[in-house]
């Protein structure tokens, strides 16, 4: 009974780190569609929506807020390192070839497994490892990163956008720990949004930037797609460890490159198609080892 509890927690595990994947590609579709705005009020509104969203779903189920006070510090860990990685992650696209930011971005899982090893002692096994690996391997396939292709990198951006993924994982880090501890998905999405917002009102009020009705519009979007995606990614983490699931996170690359496709006439080329085979096999044959263990 317990194995079986046990298999039916990663399957919707990966369900929901899948479903956050493919929220987070519409919300990088609908940002981009946006348009020429800054960053930190695309950041604002990606989050503020997401603050709203999980204030509702709050007050709704009627589980209250702060579950237990001891659990504070790692909530302020999870709300600091996740704005971080945010800002971090959009400097690195706005001083960097977009390829070149996403795919440090795409480091976050390795440093999940890494934070997880070290602060919850899970353990990681050689055929985890190497599904991690490959699947790495496969999204350079189809990002492409320049500096890999003879190109150059700026150090800076490069290093910032390094810092993001680092950041981004230790907040999913703490997103277990939360979840470990006994606090709840929604509350633990809310607090992350409500302190973000407060983070970014203040550089908002001095750079806002006039924006028009469909350029709102698609902020707005954006912001329901990035809820979706930080509420599916919350319950994930809260569902399986980090080491079981994170491969799958690499699926938005193929969900983005669907939608680059349909959205923006983006053709992917033979080397993206073979990214999409190893992600996709490895994806596969990782679950299927799961569930054989």
């Amino acid at each position: 009974m317990t194995q079986s509890r046990g298999r039916s927690r990663k399957t919707l595990g990966v369900l929901f780190i899948l479903l956050s994947a493919f929220c987070f590609a519409f919300m990088t579709a609908f940002v981009r569609l946006a348009g020429d705005l800054p960053s930190i009020q695309k950041a604002f509104f990606r989050n503020v929506v997401a603050m709203v969203f999980s204030f509702c779903v709050l007050l709704r189920k009627k589980e209250g807020f702060l579950q237990k006070k001891e659990n504070l510090p790692f909530l302020l860990l999870r709300a600091l390192f996740g704005s971080l990685g945010i800002l971090f992650n959009f400097y690195a696209i706005d001083h960097m070839v977009l390829s070149d930011s996403n795919m440090l971005n795409k480091l976050s899982p390795f440093f999940v497994i890494l934070f997880s090893f070290f602060f919850l002692k899970e353990k990681i096994t050689p055929i985890q490892g190497i599904a991690v690996v490959l699947a790495f391997a496969g999204s350079l396939f189809i990002i492409k990163p320049t500096f890999l292709w003879g190109g150059s990198l700026d150090s800076i951006p490069a290093l910032v956008g390094t810092l993001g993924g680092l950041c981004a994982g230790l907040a999913y880090t703490m997103v277990r720990i939360c979840g470990q501890r006994g606090e709840k998905g929604p509350f633990i999405v809310f607090f992350f949004s409500l302190f973000s917002c407060l983070c970014f009102l203040p550089f908002l009020l001095f750079s806002y930037t006039p924006m028009t009705g469909m350029q709102l519009f698609y902020l707005l979007l954006a912001g329901l797609a990035a809820s979706g995606g930080q509420f599916a990614i919350t319950t994930a983490y809260l569902y399986a460890p980090a080491r079981e699931i994170s491969v799958y996170d690499y699926s938005q690359v193929a969900f983005s490159s669907l939608l680059g496709f349909l959205f923006f006439g983006q053709v992917p080329d033979s080397l993206s198609l073979i990214g999409y085979g190893i992600i996709c096999l490895t994806a596969i044959g990782m679950f299927l080892y799961q569930n054989r263990s």
